[in-house]
């Protein structure tokens, strides 16, 4: 049996570092990234080029759009986990749901975007989460029941 040193130095010269494939950024003839997003019932269409930070959601400023600030701190996100603030002009289209899904769904829809323009930003928006589709949806209403799960109200008199 060879000791722990040999060991070592066997693994040192028999392993070789595979080449890292990096993938190609997919961008358009404008230079622009594309993505989808979803949450819930609402899904968004998300187009990102490099820029001055503007945001745009349906022709609206987001402000105006998302006025709560926590939909807004929701959707810059993926800007801050990968230090990407105010370098980037967004264009969203946004339909169905609430405006809190619809949040879920812009900032879906913008880290696959950020991982499209530019790939060595993967591993950040993975770590965070942000990459992964949020599979919850509302359960549908059952006959004989009030709600989805809740049954009527019972008396025995």
């Amino acid at each position: 049996m060879a000791g722990l040193e040999d060991l070592k130095k066997e693994m040192l010269t028999t392993s070789v570092a595979e080449p890292v494939v990096s993938r190609e950024p997919k961008k358009d003839k404008f230079g622009r990234a594309y993505a989808t997003g979803r949450r819930k019932d609402a899904s968004a269409r998300v187009w990102i080029k490099p820029g001055s930070g503007k945001i745009t959601v349906n022709g609206i400023d987001v402000e105006k759009y998302f006025s709560r600030p926590v939909l807004r701190m929701i959707i810059n996100q993926p800007f801050e986990v990968t230090n990407r603030v105010g370098q980037f002009d967004v264009m969203v289209t946004v339909t169905g749901g609430g405006l809190s899904g619809q949040a879920g769904a812009v900032r879906h829809g913008l880290s696959r975007c950020l991982d499209n323009f530019e790939p060595a930003l993967h591993t950040a928006l993975k770590r965070a989460g942000f990459l992964t589709r949020d599979p919850r949806v509302v359960e549908r209403k059952k006959y004989g029941k009030a709600k989805a799960r809740r049954s009527y109200q019972f008396s025995k008199r």
